[in-house]
């Protein structure tokens, strides 16, 4: 595996790749690799002859306050897991290669009706971070295809949706969810989690996988519907910022004939900020 702190280092490599006709994969990541991370990799191998991996933890897509110093970093692991995984490059880029002015002046990306609700709500400006970081990374690795995962739905569609705006040749698939065998969505943030609140964590998933077969059985009160899930986190144990039905391709609220539906959460448990989402009739 070829390890790149540089932007002229990695499109040396991809050009060569891209010259030989090679198809090139790009899996962005923030590090501490888990079977989640993972299987992103086995995806983008599946569909390309080459794989790149990035590691940057993003100052930009932070709020105030949230957890950018004590993100957990695990660059030892990490190098271990991309090996046995055969990634073929590793760009591992620092601050002052992605952002090579101040961040408060640093040129912008932002992603209207997408970015701003949901998670966007709860943290202004996090998705301008995202869509500025992957933009990006894009230009600097120039892949063919971007695989991300399903965990973060509404980061998936701002993705797709900056990437189909700007024109950006690349092609943007997501990887179905990687759980615990208890249900738990993986995620770096769950390590914050104290054993007492691990346990009940799981409901987050439950609690969505419920109301997703209420809506198979029938049911089209969706007010009711997040009203009764937000009641089942909040007596759980969870202190929920929204449990919401959305149509899939766009995150618009649901008419009566939309089939095609997201069912979003996130909540916190504890110290951790956990956030999962579920299909219902719709495909990736």
């Amino acid at each position: 595996m070829e390890r790149v702190t540089a932007v002229a280092g990695v499109r040396e490599a991809v050009g060569r790749w891209r010259g030989e006709g090679g198809r090139v994969a790009l899996v962005p990541t923030m590090g501490n690799l888990h079977e989640g991370h993972l299987a992103l990799m086995r995806r983008a191998r599946e569909v390309s002859d080459f794989v790149v991996v990035s590691i940057f933890v993003n100052p930009l897509q932070f709020t105030q306050g949230e957890d950018y110093d004590r993100y957990p970093r695990t660059p030892e692991q990490d190098h271990a897991r991309l090996e046995g995984e055969g990634v073929d490059l590793l760009f591992e880029p620092g601050d002052g290669e992605v952002y090579q002015s101040t961040l408060s002046e640093t040129t912008r990306v932002e992603v209207p009706g997408i970015g701003d609700i949901l998670c966007g709500a709860f943290r202004p400006g996090h998705f301008t971070g995202v869509a500025t970081v992957v933009n990006m990374l894009l230009n600097m690795v120039q892949p063919h295809i971007a695989i991300v995962g399903q965990k973060d739905y509404q980061q998936f569609l701002l993705i797709r949706r900056m990437v189909d705006d700007l024109r950006l040749p690349v092609e943007v698939t997501a990887v179905p969810t990687v759980r615990e065998a208890d249900g738990l969505a993986m995620s770096s943030r769950n390590r914050y989690l104290r054993p007492g609140e691990r346990q009940k964590a799981p409901l987050l998933y439950q609690t969505l996988s419920s109301m997703r077969e209420r809506i198979l059985g029938g049911e089209r009160d969706y007010p009711a519907l997040e009203r009764d899930a937000l009641d089942t986190l909040s007596q759980g144990g969870f202190r929920p910022e929204y449990l919401t039905v959305r149509r899939a391709p766009d995150l618009a609220p649901p008419g009566a004939g939309d089939t095609e539906l997201v069912l979003l959460g996130a909540a916190w448990m504890g110290p951790a900020r956990l956030i999962d989402n579920v299909l219902v009739n719709a495909v990736l």
